[in-house]
């Protein structure tokens, strides 16, 4: 099977980001319309319900490298979160420490790491982490 070309598969992404996914819990678009090579993103992440995440707005950074989809992004919170995926210096995510990251294949997404990422924060170990204050920012 031929592989998509990265432009043609970012072109796919950015047009499903702007209609919205599923529920509206996550969305993701370019951070600048000008950016050609479509490398830098925003991604919103709405915590999950029942959770210590429940009506928190979380924004990330997501960078799309050269070898996007072989590679996965670069995943960084702009937000404070406390997970333990998530570096307390500076924000961004060990690809190693999130599986969807450190499991990656090109038929992964933007959108399933911004989904996985939301399903962490609902799993039992992550649900009840004290979070630093709502709005807070790395």
């Amino acid at each position: 099977m031929a592989k998509v070309p990265r432009n043609f598969r970012l072109l796919e992404e950015l047009e499903k980001g702007e209609k919205g996914i599923g529920d509206g819990s996550c969305s993701y678009g370019l951070e600048d319309s000008d950016d050609i090579m479509m490398s830098h993103w925003n991604g919103t992440i709405i915590g999950p319900g029942h959770t210590v995440h429940e009506n928190r707005i979380y924004s990330l950074k997501i960078t799309c490298g050269e070898n996007y989809p072989d590679q996965p992004p670069t995943v960084q919170f702009i937000s404070r979160v406390n997970l333990p995926f998530v570096s307390q210096v500076d924000g961004k995510v060990d690809p190693n420490k999130l599986p969807v990251l450190a499991h990656w294949n090109r038929n992964h997404s933007i959108e399933t790491v911004l989904v996985e990422i939301r399903r962490e924060m609902a799993s039992f170990n992550n649900r009840k982490l004290p979070q630093p204050p709502e709005g807070s920012t790395f």
